[in-house]
């Protein structure tokens, strides 16, 4: 997944150095380029695929704050 995620923010970072070093480019549009183009889906993307992974490990964790709390515990012996 990331790896994906990586190749897609460098052909970003390209284009955006295309547009800021192009005759009729601006440094404010490479700006929204790499924004709109790569930062944002590459978040939404990664939030998404990583949704199963984050479920998961909250299940996890539950399921572990859950587990001493249910075993019995012996009660302490007072010591005359």
């Amino acid at each position: 997944m990331y790896l994906v995620l990586f190749a897609w923010l460098f052909v970003t970072v390209l284009m955006a150095l295309a547009e800021a070093t192009s005759p009729q480019g601006t440094v404010l549009g490479a700006v929204i380029t790499l924004v709109f183009y790569g930062l944002l889906p590459c978040a939404l993307l990664a939030y998404l695929l990583g949704t199963p992974q984050r479920k998961r490990r909250l299940r996890q964790a539950d399921e572990g704050a859950e587990a001493p709390a249910a075993s019995p515990v012996a009660p302490e012996r007072e010591e005359a």
